[in-house]
């Protein structure tokens, strides 16, 4: 049974966020068999009985899993909770929603698909995939024979740190070669185009445009495993429909079966 850290833990199945979890371990007020754990690296499993300020973290397994299509809106963080007091997507999400888990990120200027899911095998499967991910972008400026050539064959950069926040720990990165792309307008004052790419790196095509002093203006998921927003009005959910669930259960099933 894979196990996942413990602030994680926590943060999937409650209403605290993992910076709290982090201090809620710290203060020791949590508990695992009875013993107070303060080691922030503690890993468990979904069987592990854990109990913060001596009340169990609930684990419900007894319903089957759920996933749901958010579209996200520009201006939302992808956080139970953000120090800065901005909008969070589950300031948007229906309350039922507020223990489900985002399955990977869009930064706080991107918008559009979303998934979520209240069962951690499921986020942590596709979390971790090289599922296609779809995007409509424009950048602020022409799109070059260079920047073609590094969508087509790859780049790999050492400093990596134009595009990403201010206080990035990430600063080289190696980016795969798109899986294809489409220019839908090219101009020397701005670009626009759809990009598909299998990898979900840290604010990875802005700091790919960004490398060729060409900013991202509009980032748009339009896409994440063939699940698209499907006429989704921004700032509202829907879930999966059957096929998309099929689709989804078979891809995971496959992995499944491949790791073993």
């Amino acid at each position: 049974m894979e196990q996942i850290r413990l602030n994680k833990f926590i943060s999937h199945n409650s209403r605290f966020s993992r910076r709290e979890a982090d201090q809620l371990i710290q203060d020791g007020k949590v508990k695992i068999e009875g013993k107070v754990i303060t080691d922030l690296s503690t890993k468990v499993t979904p069987d592990t009985v854990v109990k913060v300020n001596d009340r169990t973290v609930k684990v419900d397994k007894s319903r089957p899993s759920t996933v749901i299509v958010y579209n996200k809106q520009k201006g939302e963080i992808v956080s139970k909770k953000d120090p800065q007091g901005r909008k969070t997507i589950y300031d948007t999400l229906p309350k039922k929603f507020s223990h489900f888990i985002p399955i990977g990120r869009l930064d706080y200027a991107s918008e559009g698909v979303l998934l979520l899911t209240d069962d951690v095998d499921i986020a942590n499967a596709l979390m971790h995939s090289n599922l296609e991910r779809v995007y409509k972008i424009k950048i602020a400026g022409a799109i070059t024979d260079a920047m073609q050539t590094a969508m087509q064959d790859g780049l790999i950069l050492d400093d990596a740190t134009k595009g990403a926040y201010k206080d990035t720990q990430i600063t080289s990165m190696h980016f795969a070669p798109f899986n294809r792309y489409l220019i839908q307008k090219n101009t020397s004052n701005f670009s626009i185009l759809k990009v598909a790419i299998s990898e979900g790196k840290n604010r990875e095509l802005r700091r790919f445009f960004a490398s060729f002093d060409t900013p991202v203006v509009d980032l748009k998921r339009i896409d994440f495993g063939g699940i698209t927003l499907n006429n989704l009005p921004s700032g509202k959910n829907r879930y999966l429909d059957r096929k998309e669930y099929q689709d989804l259960r078979a891809y995971i099933k496959d992995q499944t079966k491949n790791a073993k």
